[in-house]
């Protein structure tokens, strides 16, 4: 009888203690000093939830690359990137001098890829690799190019076919579709 007695007295200790020190604890959690009342509405420790994260597919450091090299890079899906023209198998020339003299090199790296940007005074579009779309814009509207793997095609200013006004153009898309 005795060792009930003191079964049950240890167990009482033990659980006064363990419910002080979870009090202790939760006052301890409190931020800012709220009532435990408080947090137990907010769904127990009062800690909001991080922001979810959501990609907006925006060209990383733009804002850097529009001062340092006059384009701008808007948005793609990471499979078509700026390179620099050793490694790149997408050319774009402009009638603009730069670092690499009249061009801008980018670099496909799935068989898919999307990028929309900004290349002004572009005359033409060159593959070193594979085949891709080019949409460019002037002042007769936009018009899309098909550029076979390994080809080029006039543009803006470069295009000087029959009914072509030849006026200056921006690139404004590159799209390569799996071919």
């Amino acid at each position: 009888m005795i060792l009930r007695a003191r079964g049950k007295l240890l167990a009482g200790v033990i659980g006064i203690t363990m419910a002080v020190a979870g009090a202790a604890t939760a006052a301890v959690a409190q931020p800012g000093g709220q009532p435990a009342e408080a947090v137990a509405q907010q769904g127990g420790t009062g800690a909001t939830a991080p922001p979810a994260a959501v990609e907006d597919f925006a060209y990383p450091d733009a804002a850097r690359l529009l001062k340092d090299k006059g384009i701008t890079l808007k948005r793609g899906d990471g499979h078509i990137v700026l390179s620099d023209c050793a490694n790149a198998n997408i050319l774009v020339r402009t009638t603009h001098t730069n670092d690499d003299g009249n061009k801008y090199c980018f670099k496909s790296t799935g068989k898919k890829g999307y990028l929309s940007l900004e290349v002004p005074k572009v005359y033409s579009v060159d593959s070193e690799g594979p085949a891709f779309q080019a949409t460019v814009t002037s002042e007769d509207g936009k018009k899309t190019v098909q550029v076979e793997k390994g080809g080029f095609q006039p543009v803006g200013t470069g295009d000087l076919s029959p009914g072509s006004s030849g006026k200056p153009a921006v690139l404004v898309e590159l799209r390569v579709n799996g071919n």
